[in-house]
């Protein structure tokens, strides 16, 4: 029970990743509170969960749209008045956006997409942050992916929303140090949710010949298992990750189950972050001034 009494705020999870992140955080003692836009999905997420939490923990359900000021509002209060309070914040609603070129995309549909990726963790930190602060306590999950360490053709609006919460998580990672707020970016690895099955229908035409073979591939073989992301975030949602900050952590690649034994190591280190590389990085003796 490594999060006994914990209580947990979870965007994005009436499905898929961020269902089985409460699954697993319920099953560790926490008590949870979901969120997601459709209703029904959450209703269900809702009794599902309740069915298999154990005595002491509660699951709560609040339906909102991160990329609106008022509803991140609304969660904050909610999580509040349902479970006394927040320990701590899973950021991972996230939608791919629209798949094509950019010179073909609806601009209406590229922009929403950065409003629920980026805007919505910006906004939801913006509101729960106070809070956090305040208590002196917390930590800070921020669900990232492939778009933010390489490109992604023709799913541009993905891409620079997931790199741009790397970078933005790495920023107030170094605000909230002095406030035990821990703040980490989890890479969960290639899964089958619903977003591998939109790239399936939306075909090669529109997100690239290599990338929907790779999608193939991956739908056939099962892609990483959620347990395995959802069992990192148990992990950075822990007093055992406790001054492990500001990181882009893997949870396919990385040896994330013994990241607290090297926490000396890992401070004031560009180690599983967002940066610049130079010609000397990659063994060249040119780049130097």
């Amino acid at each position: 029970m490594k999060l006994q009494g914990k209580r947990v705020v979870i965007t994005g999870s009436n499905q898929g990743f961020g269902f089985a992140v409460a699954k697993m955080f319920i099953s560790e003692g926490a008590s949870v509170l979901l969120c997601g836009r459709d209703q029904k999905l959450l209703e269900k997420a809702e009794s599902d969960l309740k069915g298999l939490a154990k005595e002491g923990v509660d699951v709560y359900a609040e339906q909102a749209d991160v990329s609106k000021l008022s509803d991140n509002e609304k969660l904050l209060q909610s999580a509040i008045d349902d479970m006394g309070g927040v320990d701590v914040l899973v950021l991972n609603a996230g939608v791919y956006g629209p798949k094509g070129s950019i010179e073909s995309i609806d601009w209406e549909e590229w922009s929403k997409a950065i409003d629920i990726n980026l805007k919505g963790v910006v906004m939801a930190c913006h509101v729960f942050m106070p809070y956090l602060k305040k208590q002196k306590l917390g930590k800070i999950i921020i669900l990232s992916g492939g778009g933010a360490s390489k490109p992604l053709p023709f799913l541009s609006a993905y891409a620079a929303s997931k790199a741009g919460v790397v970078r933005f998580g790495e920023t107030i990672a170094e605000e909230l140090r002095d406030f035990n707020i821990d703040v980490n970016m989890v890479a969960p690895g290639a899964l089958n949710t619903r977003l591998l099955d939109e790239v399936l229908v939306a075909g090669p035409e529109k997100v690239g010949k290599d990338f929907y073979n790779n999608s193939i591939k991956q739908k056939e073989q099962g892609g990483s298992p959620p347990e395995q992301g959802a069992a990192l975030c148990v992990y950075l949602a822990s007093e055992q990750s406790n001054g492990i900050t500001g990181k882009l952590i893997s949870a396919v690649w990385d040896p994330w189950e013994t990241l607290h034994e090297k926490i000396a190591e890992l401070e004031n280190s560009d180690i599983y972050t967002l940066r610049r590389i130079v010609p000397k990085d990659r063994g060249k003796n040119w780049g130097d001034k």
